[in-house]
């Protein structure tokens, strides 16, 4: 018959335990264990609850563009087929409206809003580069019959380029922007003058090289030569400024447009940006505060799948440039496309071929060793060896700049 617990019977001083006290201590450690693994999957279900709180927050800042989708299925049989898969086209538009808090500040709200900027953005398959070409919003294009926000159509007319996104906004600026160049555009992004710049201010400021000092008071602008680092209301005056920078056309604006751009690609490519997650964050909450999208972009699913391949292009893959365009021969001071120099550049697009951009092209190359196509050159191949297969020729050249450039030479 077996003896009490801690009669000192054949069981010992206690069950569990041992003369030395180890069975104590065993029981003590688990207990340590249970809490120590409570503790861990309350702290895990917490990491867990403020990184749902986090994505939902910023999945819910965008705002996906309904109206213009419907607007786009209304004419889905007249829109270009994409030509190559995985390649995509992103139509970015910079709204200059004055509605909203951020925005009241820039002038009164009229209940219009024009484009001050619009970019096509190709994104070559398998993501080798990435091509921005800018439209002037001073083009005169053939704007399509569109639906106005009051519910009343426009009827088609021949007009400047900007006059697209007054009358019918993304849907129609989509429409006018394929019936010039071909290209589908598969995705859209809007934004306005206050999300500009908290994306700008999220990443702490954006370097820029002035090649001379700026004092403007019309853009509140007053800035030193050489290499400054702009806030973001200093980088909306520069970027929106006109007639008193440079020498006052909508050629120099987009140039310092594309310049920027490419420095601020260089700044969130950056890893002082994109491994901190003390800004990462204000960045994706700027960005996704401000964007207004086509359905499928307006979550961070979608946003994650389009710019996850634009981490690893080299700056140097980036590319700027302007559509071949020149001075509309019935007024100088609108804008009329270049052919077929810009038809060119459309296929090239079309197709995801190869585009080069440079800050010189030479305007008279030597004729045994080049032709000349205007604002972009084909650079000719040496003499193949007998009998061999001529080399492709080698992409055209346009006048622009790459990400890497930062304009000091």
């Amino acid at each position: 018959m077996r003896e009490a617990a801690g009669s000192g019977g054949p069981l010992g001083p206690g069950v569990g335990a041992s003369a030395d006290g180890r069975g104590l201590i065993r029981r003590r450690r688990r207990r340590w264990v249970r809490y120590g693994a409570g503790a861990a999957g309350v702290a895990v279900l917490g990491v867990g609850v403020v990184g749902w709180v986090v994505y939902a927050k910023l999945d819910g800042n965008i705002t996906p563009d309904d109206a213009a989708a419907a607007e786009l299925a209304r004419y889905a049989r007249e829109r270009p087929t994409s030509l190559v898969k995985d390649a995509q086209n992103i139509l970015l538009i910079g709204s200059d409206s004055r509605s909203g808090d951020g925005n009241r500040k820039y002038g009164r709200d009229s209940g219009t809003e024009r484009s001050d900027t619009t970019i096509l953005l190709h994104l070559a398959a398998g993501r080798r580069s990435a091509t921005a070409v800018s439209v002037p919003r001073d083009l005169m294009v053939d704007v399509p019959g569109c639906l106005r926000p009051d519910g009343k159509r426009t009827e088609p007319m021949f007009a400047m380029f900007n006059y697209a996104f007054q009358s019918g906004g993304s849907a129609c600026t989509i429409r006018t922007v394929e019936k010039l160049t071909g290209v589908r555009i598969d995705h859209h992004v809007v934004v306005d003058f206050a999300g500009f710049k908290d994306m700008v201010d999220a990443v702490d400021g954006v370097e820029v090289c002035l090649t001379e000092p700026i004092d403007d008071k019309a853009a509140k602008l007053r800035l030193p030569a050489g290499r400054v680092t702009l806030d973001g209301e200093q980088a909306l005056g520069y970027v929106r400024a006109r007639k008193s920078l440079g020498n006052g056309s909508d050629t120099d604006r987009m140039d310092r447009q594309q310049r920027f751009l490419g420095a601020l690609v260089n700044k969130v490519q950056s890893n002082d940006v994109l491994l901190n997650p003390v800004k990462l964050y204000p960045l994706l909450d700027a960005a996704t505060s401000s964007l207004t999208t086509d359905p499928d972009l307006a979550s961070l699913r979608g946003l994650y799948d389009l710019v996850r391949g634009l981490r690893d292009i080299p700056t140097e893959h980036v590319q700027f440039l302007t559509v071949p365009r020149e001075s509309y021969v019935y007024n100088a001071n609108r804008d009329q496309l270049v052919e077929p120099e810009a038809e060119k550049l459309f296929e090239r697009l079309r197709t995801d071929g190869p585009v080069v951009v440079s800050q010189e092209i030479p305007t008279k190359p030597a004729p045994a060793e080049s032709g000349d196509y205007g604002p972009f050159t084909f650079r000719a191949p040496g003499p193949a060896a007998s009998g061999a297969v001529s080399p492709t020729p080698p992409a055209p050249t346009f006048r622009g700049n790459t990400a890497a450039e930062d304009g000091c030479g």
